[in-house]
């Protein structure tokens, strides 16, 4: 099901690359067992590529025992050395720190936007605009009332600016000084509210700049701090790969079904603290679905009281929630999209559960 107001008709010409092959067709193409692909020659690829491999290689391609229930996953495994999920999901950049002469905390950061290819499916190669080189940017977490400085350099192809979801001067916007090639810009303010925030490249036309990867998440701490967690970052995002303005592959953290294959690890009891954002174009809403637990969400993060007790939680583009949760019991269990759509096409994953 499609949560959209209206569409474009999907070209059907053919291209140098092929003819274009829509997301259900390739759902309906269940011998390959891929979520997306750019075109039939794509298609024909990975249907080869999946060939090679006998049942029981399909089934180690994922968690043993989980082929049963979603076996039509991607199929094989992403350079992991470029850009690995597991790893991006704790990875939380706190910046260069000193102390001014006021007593505050400064933290530095540099930020240098490039033009890359990235993988975001086993044998499915991306376009990309990157932060750092990689898609989503670097979480960068402050304190509030942190005195924030980032050197952001331009070495990509097009103008870009960062645009920090937050307080800050009309000319740390990052909406009107755009950073042409070769450029350097400084942002610099206070961290402020406490919550999870997200930044973005603003330049026009928008929707290309943030598809493109252009986005990360800016985490800002309440002065008392958190109870103690097992803390994770979770970026919603889509890429389309055919450019006809819907996405083909669905992920959190970029690459699709990698959370299939490689489940994160939990223990049982112990309070569980998501930083989810959607980022996604090209779809109204996204969501996050836990199975056999429900959560805490707060709206924003903006307060220290939850908004809801839920399982699942409807986001718009740019809209976040941290997420507070426990596992009763020790196990496998899924969390994903819950649009079946999205989920098939990548959204998905495994927590395990560990006594």
């Amino acid at each position: 099901m499609r949560f959209q107001l209206s569409r474009r008709p999907t070209r059907r010409s053919a291209s140098p690359a092929g003819p274009v092959v829509s997301r259900r067709q390739l759902l309906k193409a269940g011998s390959v067992g891929v979520a997306g692909a750019a075109s039939s020659t794509l298609v024909a690829k990975l249907a080869a590529a999946a060939e090679k491999h006998d049942h029981q290689a399909a089934a180690a391609a994922v968690t043993p025992g989980h082929t049963s229930h979603f076996g039509n996953i991607s199929v094989g495994e992403v350079d992991l050395s470029i850009f690995d999920p597991t790893h991006y999901l704790k990875e939380f950049d706190y910046g260069r720190v000193s102390t001014l002469p006021d007593g505050r905390t400064l933290r530095e950061y540099e930020i240098t936007a490039v033009d890359l290819e990235i993988q975001v499916a086993p044998g499915v190669n991306f376009a990309a605009w990157a932060f750092n080189g990689k898609v989503p940017g670097p979480t960068l977490r402050a304190t509030e009332g942190d005195q924030i400085r980032i050197r952001f350099t331009n070495a990509g192809a097009h103008p870009h600016t960062m645009h920090f979801h937050g307080f800050h001067t009309g000319g740390m916007d990052g909406v009107f000084e755009l950073v042409d090639r070769g450029e350097t810009f400084v942002y610099e303010f206070a961290a402020e509210p406490f919550g999870l925030h997200l930044y973005h490249c603003h330049t026009p036309p928008l929707k290309r700049h943030i598809h493109k990867g252009l986005y990360g998440v800016f985490i800002i701490d309440p002065p008392g701090g958190r109870p103690p967690a097992d803390e994770m970052v979770m970026m919603m995002n889509a890429f389309d790969t055919n450019f006809d303005a819907e996405n083909e592959i669905y992920s959190v953290n970029t690459v699709a079904h990698h959370y299939m294959r490689h489940p994160i690890e939990l223990k049982q009891n112990q309070l569980v603290r998501i930083y989810l954002v959607n980022i996604t174009e090209f779809d109204l809403i996204n969501s996050f679905h836990s199975h056999a637990t429900f959560f805490n969400e707060y709206k924003t993060g903006t307060k220290l009281e939850p908004d809801h007790f839920t399982d699942t939680v409807i986001l718009g583009q740019g809209e976040r929630s941290i997420l507070e949760l426990t596992y009763k019991f020790p196990g496998d269990y899924m969390f994903h999209a819950h649009v079946s759509e999205f989920a098939e096409l990548g959204w998905s994953g495994m927590f395990s559960v560990k006594p």
